[in-house]
């Protein structure tokens, strides 16, 4: 039975996962858009709105807690300075989930994150 068990696994093991959902935050960070499937969108969609959270907090240790997420100490810098400011009066709901259609080689759901 599948009590409890929350996420999706993506056909990975827990540790490609982990990876996959970091590049893709950290990219989605960095150009504000990201084009990918449908189940990856929506991971990546809450993961990324507890990063902007951590981003409008503020805090040194809330700036650390997104460095250990996030690769790129750059992105760490626009989440706190540019895209955090951005959101100071919204209170959740920072990203958008537009499905694209079909992928043409195999048919995979497509959608496209993007930072409200």
């Amino acid at each position: 039975m599948r009590h409890r068990m929350a996420g999706r696994h993506l056909g990975r093991s827990s540790s490609h996962r982990r990876a996959l959902y970091r590049n893709q935050v950290t990219d989605l960070l960095r150009h504000e858009k990201l084009v990918t499937t449908e189940a990856k969108a929506k991971e990546v969609r809450s993961l990324t709105e507890r990063m902007i959270t951590l981003g409008k907090k503020g805090q040194l240790s809330h700036r650390r807690r997104a460095l250990a997420y996030i690769f790129d100490t750059g992105v760490v810098r626009k989440l706190f300075d540019e895209i955090a400011t951005r959101y100071e009066e919204r209170a959740g709901g920072y990203t958008r989930v537009t499905k694209l259609g079909p992928r043409k080689g195999d048919m995979a759901p497509m959608a496209q994150v993007e930072l409200v």
